[in-house]
């Protein structure tokens, strides 16, 4: 294909009739249906990127108690701290740089949070590694870099905040990953088999803890400084659908797709419309193709 159309990999991976690629009324943070009144929301990976340009000023919009941003680029945070406190001047904003890989450093992060805060209501793990590579040729360590982060830096901050969080208290966990995850591409193992690590993660979130509510998102494609090349002519999502999305999986109306996968562009009204068939038939979960079981042949 010559020129493909900018929608290529929207329709590919089509699940829902209706599909978007900026935001629309279900997943407006600012529709009362999507209110974070009194939550605190901890954003890992805020200072720049899809972090900042999508989950936090969407987090923002939608009137939480209190935002805290995890990263080590302290200076960016500062900055991300300005521009949420010009959405909403109410919202405490919490700033606590943090190595989401060192065991030590995510510990102490959720210490601060306790102290400060009491709780925490939603977790985006939106911090990811992107390395690049053929199987043949990366290096070990780059190739590992990104299980790092992306694997044992979610697994990290996730486990605080379920001790945080306790067996009685509703909350939701956002996980960014991908549709590489599943659909390889030259180049990207470690990043997509990393991801699709992370996507599992959310299922075994989901059956071990029923007060949560567990999804992995693929954000579409959004231009920004860490947008592939390849992936440029495609870009064409906004980073506002994928800050609403967030915050709409953060709500009640949402709790059906625990332990699942969706993507930015799927029309939540029409997933809602599709809620039966999604749990009953374990539709957008990690599988394996094929015709199992024993009485196939008998």
């Amino acid at each position: 294909m010559a020129d493909p159309p900018s929608d290529l990999f929207v329709k590919k991976a089509q699940f829902t009739k209706t599909v978007y690629r900026d935001v629309y009324p279900t997943v407006d943070p600012t529709n009362p249906a999507n209110s974070m009144a009194g939550k605190v929301i901890v954003i890992t990976g805020p200072s720049k990127g899809l972090g900042r340009l999508g989950f936090v000023k969407s987090f923002a919009k939608a009137g939480p108690k209190a935002i805290v941003l995890v990263s080590r680029n302290e200076a960016g945070l500062k900055q991300v701290r300005d521009e949420i406190k010009e959405i909403d001047k109410d919202v405490q904003v919490e700033i606590i740089p943090t190595d989401i890989k060192s065991a030590e450093s995510v510990t102490s992060f959720w210490e601060k949070v306790k102290e400060k805060l009491g709780h925490a209501d939603v977790l985006v793990n939106n911090a990811a590694s992107v390395g690049g590579g053929t199987v043949a040729d990366q290096p070990l360590d780059s190739w590992w870099n990104d299980f790092e982060t992306n694997v044992k830096g979610t697994f990290l901050v996730t486990q605080g905040f379920l001790k945080l969080l306790g067996t009685e208290k509703k909350g939701a966990i956002i996980s960014l990953t991908t549709f590489a995850a599943h659909m390889p591409f030259p180049g990207l193992s470690a990043y997509s088999i990393s991801k699709l690590a992370l996507t599992q993660l959310q299922a075994f979130i989901a059956v071990e803890n029923p007060n949560v509510t567990a999804v992995a998102i693929h954000p579409g494609l959004i231009l920004t400084d860490a947008t592939l090349d390849y992936f440029k002519p495609f870009a064409k999502d906004s980073p506002e659908l994928l800050g609403g999305l967030g915050v709409w999986l953060a709500t009640e109306n949402a709790s059906f797709l625990s332990g699942k996968y969706v993507e930015v562009n799927w029309s939540v009204d029409e997933l809602i419309e599709r809620k039966d068939e999604i749990v009953k038939e374990g539709k957008l979960s990690i599988g394996i193709k094929g015709e199992f079981g024993s009485k196939q042949f008998e």
